[in-house]
């Protein structure tokens, strides 16, 4: 069952990340983010196992993933492998979100498509600053 889970995954990231790269490039609209009351329906039905809903959640946050890639552009990587990472940040992110801890959706999926392109960017980099000094190194910026 997990290999299927992730060749399924698979597929429908290569198909989100030509979808993406599309809306990222050319500058057109994106699907409008989810209002408040139909995030947290969807987030409930999430919780019980419904993969629509996750989908849907995965949709209409990828506005937020080409806003982070934006501030990945001038590190002379590719706009697409960037989308790609952080596509996978935004599905860890609906993937794992606990509503109960008070935070909202795009807060920590933020988060996790930062920390996503930041990881792969030090996985190439062995010079690349985590942990406490990539901490420190944002402070002082």
């Amino acid at each position: 069952m997990f290999p299927s889970l992730l060749n399924a995954l698979g597929l429908w990231l290569v198909e989100g990340i030509g979808f993406l790269a599309g809306f990222v490039t050319s500058g057109s609209a994106f699907p409008k983010p989810l209002r408040p009351e139909e995030e947290r329906e969807l987030l409930v039905k999430r919780e019980a196992g419904d993969e629509e809903a996750r989908n849907i959640l995965i949709e209409r946050n990828l506005r937020l993933v080409a806003h982070i890639v934006k501030k990945f552009d001038n590190t002379g990587e590719d706009s697409e492998d960037l989308i790609s990472i952080g596509v996978i940040g935004l599905i860890k992110a609906i993937n794992t979100f606990n509503p109960s801890k008070n935070t909202r959706l795009a807060t920590y999926a933020a988060r996790c498509i930062e920390n996503e392109n930041s990881l792969s960017r030090a996985k190439c980099n062995p010079n690349f600053p985590t942990g406490f000094d990539a901490i420190r190194l944002a402070v002082d910026q």
